[in-house]
């Protein structure tokens, strides 16, 4: 076969395993959209509800709060649609016989259908509490699914200890609402077994798995001959230990200093905390600096990759923007659409790692902090 011949098939093969600039675009409106979402509407109104005597004496602050939510509310609903076309688009891949194809798309497709039937069926009927079980039950059974299949990718340990982390801790909201859900249908009084317990395990779980996703997507070794990446390394493990040390004796220092600011301090602490409970799920029992440490790994991981067109990058960014606790329908498809990101991240990128000549897929591996010496 001449070259042009390969040359054109090369072209189509790439056109097949491509979604095209409707997924690319749709994708990235998803991202900035959730984030958004996020911020104005669990989050700010969650905020003004917690400053409501605040706006009972301010008209501009009431207003201010009253516009975000509404705000908020709309992108809700932007999110939501966004995540249906994502989410077509990528079952579509699935079914096609292309690098996007996986070892249990037949089981991935049917029970991914059947939990956006569910959530139209409940748009509709809003659902009981069985309901919210069957949905809680398919939901999980979903990240099951595609928990199996990443880890039966060629992804490194790491990065399959990170995603089974999560996994594990979300795993903890689930049984909480549903076993909850499950003893209130069946009009038992008593709390179920360890409920709070591993409600709280999972929760910790969710920021170690956090902290995880800089060592195993986000990291730059620091024995690579490039100095600017090795200079940036070790920038980040000095600054962010020291402000991790910061923070988790900030109590300590402040009592040093004034007891009366330490206790302003402390009261502020359980304000915040209160918001990002209404609004994510997240207790803040555990020490304030672990929060901040996974904050700051994720997000800098999650800038990191999606600037370079990785599809890891959306995923994560999805996965944790929807928080512990999944009581919207949206937020378990932003789990869902994220889980199935991370599957795809090494078959194939956004348009920034193609070549435009329409060659393969090209991949590059981002090194570890830690990684090993051979």
């Amino acid at each position: 076969m001449d070259g042009l011949g390969v040359s054109t098939l090369e072209r189509q093969s790439d056109k097949a395993d491509n979604p095209g600039m409707l997924f690319e675009y749709a994708l990235k409106f998803l991202l900035l959209s959730a984030f958004l979402e996020l911020i104005l509407y669990r989050l700010a109104s969650r905020l003004g509800m917690h400053m409501s005597k605040l706006a009972e004496k301010s008209e501009a602050v009431r207003l201010t709060f009253t516009t975000l939510s509404s705000l908020g509310f709309i992108l809700l609903n932007v999110t939501s649609l966004l995540l249906f076309l994502v989410l077509f688009i990528l079952l579509i891949q699935k079914l096609r016989q292309s690098v996007w194809s996986g070892s249990f798309d037949r089981l991935l497709v049917s029970a991914v259908s059947l939990l956006m039937a569910l959530t139209v069926v409940y748009l509709i009927f809003p659902p009981a509490m069985l309901g919210s079980v069957i949905y809680n039950l398919v939901s999980l059974a979903i990240l099951l699914i595609l928990t199996a299949e990443f880890l039966v990718t060629r992804h490194l340990w790491r990065q399959r200890v990170t995603v089974g982390c999560f996994i594990l801790g979300i795993a903890g909201w689930f049984y909480y609402q549903t076993v909850s859900t499950t003893y209130g249908l069946l009009g038992i009084v008593n709390a179920p077994p360890l409920v709070h317990e591993i409600s709280r395990v999972g929760e910790a779980l969710m920021v170690v798995s956090s902290i995880l996703v800089l060592w195993s997507y986000g990291s730059t070794s620091f024995f690579t001959r490039n100095k600017t990446q090795r200079k940036w390394a070790m920038t980040l493990l000095v600054s962010g230990g020291v402000t991790f040390v910061m923070l988790l004796y900030i109590d300590f220092f402040l009592s040093l200093y004034s007891p009366a600011l330490a206790e302003e301090a402390r009261k502020a602490g359980q304000g915040i905390g209160w918001v990002f409970q209404m609004g994510m799920g997240y207790t803040f029992y555990l020490p304030f600096a672990l929060y901040m440490a996974g904050f700051t790994c994720w997000a800098y991981t999650v800038i990191k990759l999606v600037l370079i067109g990785r599809l890891a990058g959306y995923g994560l960014g999805l996965m944790f923007m929807a928080g512990y606790a999944l009581q919207l329908s949206h937020l378990s498809f932003m789990v869902v659409v994220g889980l199935i990101l991370m599957t795809l991240d090494k078959r194939g990128t956004l348009g920034k790692l193609r070549h435009k000549t329409g060659e393969t897929v090209v991949y590059s591996p981002v090194a570890p902090v830690l990684s090993e010496v051979r």
